[in-house]
């Protein structure tokens, strides 16, 4: 049995446009969609007896929101089975227990309650940043909610830490039918072009060979997995956040990986990831890889 897709949802605007673009995810896979809501209403509206049949408004307003959320799902696409629940828990805490039993978790980019300047709420960049599984926050703009751009963009990291992320880019460009975009960006340092100036020994050129070797190692299994994916493949002399974060306003989906280290409970989100999450045109996902 295939794992399900699970969102997060509390009715916010942000957890319906997930809950949307959800729906289209799990058809194009052939996945259930599980909708969870999850918040701690007993810390603040009190304990109920247990004899009394008055149940918390915090909860009653818990089951409209996932109810009406399905029906929302039901709307958009009927044959893409749904299934809900509520649970008195931390959000963050519930949602990375839910992602162990999911395919794909999905949130939004800012909760209901959350502060409007947010760029990205505390509850989808804890869990994107601490999930041991595939984490997808929905953001960006109409056309790349709707995937009309038919391309998606990976950007590579190293062979050791980045197989996890090329393995789910392949598969979500292969159900999509859609290009695959894969960059991997270098640097030059300034020293080395003072240490080489015979175009002979070009330190640039070096770099930019290097970067495409390594997208050679990174991607060789993959393309022999997924023959009929179209991938374009580039190297890029910049920095990855302001490259990739130009380029995802052309693409549905931003894909990168990141590092997740055994014993180590705190954030594990690099600088490339924080800043897609926080300013990406479309959707991003984040790909953990255990090291």
């Amino acid at each position: 049995m295939e794992l399900p897709l699970v969102v997060g949802v509390d009715g916010s605007d942000g957890s319906l446009a997930a809950v949307d673009w959800a729906v289209d995810e799990a058809a194009r896979h052939g996945l259930p969609l599980r909708l969870v809501y999850a918040s701690l209403w007993e810390r603040y509206e009190g304990a109920v007896p247990s004899n009394s049949l008055e149940r918390p408004s915090e909860q009653v307003m818990a089951e409209h929101v996932v109810a009406s959320a399905a029906e929302r799902a039901g709307r958009r696409n009927p044959d893409v089975k749904v299934t809900t629940e509520v649970l008195p828990e931390e959000a963050v805490a519930a949602l990375l227990r839910e992602g162990n039993n999911a395919s794909v978790l999905v949130t939004g980019s800012r909760g209901r309650g959350e502060l409007a300047g947010l760029l990205l709420g505390s509850v989808g960049l804890a869990v994107a940043a601490r999930a041991h599984g595939p984490v997808i926050v929905v953001r960006g703009d109409k056309v790349a909610l709707q995937g009309t751009h038919e391309r998606i963009l990976l950007g590579a990291g190293e062979p050791a830490t980045g197989g996890e992320a090329v393995r789910f880019a392949f598969r979500e460009a292969e159900a999509r039918g859609c290009t695959l975009d894969v960059v991997r960006t270098w640097r030059c340092p300034a020293h080395e072009s003072a240490d080489h100036p015979r175009p002979a020994e070009d330190p640039a050129h070096r770099h930019e060979e290097q970067a495409s070797a390594t997208l050679d190692a990174l991607l060789a299994d993959a393309i022999a997995d997924h023959p009929g994916v179209l991938v374009r493949r580039v190297t890029v002399e910049g920095s990855a956040r302001k490259v990739l974060l130009r380029r995802s306003a052309a693409a549905d989906l931003v894909i990168v990986g990141a590092q997740r280290r055994t014993g180590h409970g705190g954030l594990q989100l690099g600088r490339v990831a924080h800043t897609l999450l926080h300013h990406a045109d479309c959707p991003v996902a984040v790909v953990p890889q255990q090291v």
